[in-house]
């Protein structure tokens, strides 16, 4: 081989040997004075992954029930219907004797009420005073010179007929003409009712409290009462039997005025 090919590939062997000194799975360890520069392998970035938290919408919480105390409520007296509760005056009606003033009025009506007319057999049976003061007020709107066009007379409207049975009945000498044993005569007459109606259809209970009666039209002791001073006992057994008020009407205007009535402002 010629020399110079010789040396050349010695040359190129001492190339690859120095070169194949710097490679390998190890670092070279540095040598003093020298610094080495050892590249920085960086780890492969990984970002969290954490899964997003659901999104929650912001509610509105619920308003807190208010501590505003209610207002009290106030004290209101019933209206009283126009006066007389629209009583009018028959146009056959006459007025006989002297106008009594209301507040005489209600004194005698109240102490007609207040009286026991069934001492012996019935001393428990009580007249409601609204019932006495209510029927007045409808039957005459507490007038006591009205006579009307079939004879009824008074505070009551008392009739001839049922003036004569009660004081033969009971051995009384009332006169219709004056307005406290108008009065009296009136409450009798509904006392006796009370009586009748409670011995033959309620086992002879007097309760004439509004609470026994369903409605202003029911067949209860209170309504049949009232009916029966209008038209008489007669009219109510016969409209009992049928479980009918002969006369609903009249029975629901006393009724009404039982709970409110103008007659209250005296």
């Amino acid at each position: 081989m010629d020399l110079r090919l010789r040396w050349l590939a010695a040359a190129l062997a001492g190339v690859i040997m120095v070169a194949g000194c710097g490679l390998g799975g190890n670092d070279p360890e540095p040598v003093a004075g020298v610094t080495a520069s050892q590249p920085v392998v960086e780890e492969p970035s990984v970002e969290a992954t954490e899964e997003p938290e659901p999104s929650v919408e912001p509610t509105t919480p619920a308003p807190a029930p208010s501590r505003k105390a209610k207002p009290k409520p106030r004290k209101t007296k019933a209206t009283p219907t126009e006066e007389p509760n629209n009583f009018e005056l028959p146009a056959c009606a006459t007025r006989e004797g002297k106008a009594v003033a209301k507040a005489k009025v209600k004194s005698a009506l109240l102490a007609a009420a207040g009286k026991t007319y069934w001492p012996t057999s019935a001393p428990e049976l009580k007249l409601p005073k609204r019932l006495v003061l209510a029927t007045a007020w409808h039957e005459s709107g507490w007038q006591a010179d009205i006579v009307n066009c079939d004879g009824g007379r008074g505070l009551m409207q008392v009739m001839p007929d049922t003036e004569a049975f009660i004081n033969q009945r009971f051995g009384q000498s009332f006169d219709s003409h004056d307005h406290r044993q108008n009065a009296l005569l009136g409450a009798n007459y509904l006392a006796w009712l009370t009586k009748a109606f409670g011995d033959a259809y309620f086992k002879g209970s007097y309760d004439l409290s509004a609470s026994k009666c369903k409605s202003h039209s029911s067949m209860c002791l209170l309504n049949m009462v009232i009916a029966g001073y209008n038209v008489g006992r007669g009219g109510v057994d016969a409209g009992y039997a049928e479980k009918q008020l002969p006369n609903p009407g009249y029975v629901d205007v006393t009724r009404s005025l039982m709970k409110s009535c103008y007659c209250d402002k005296y």
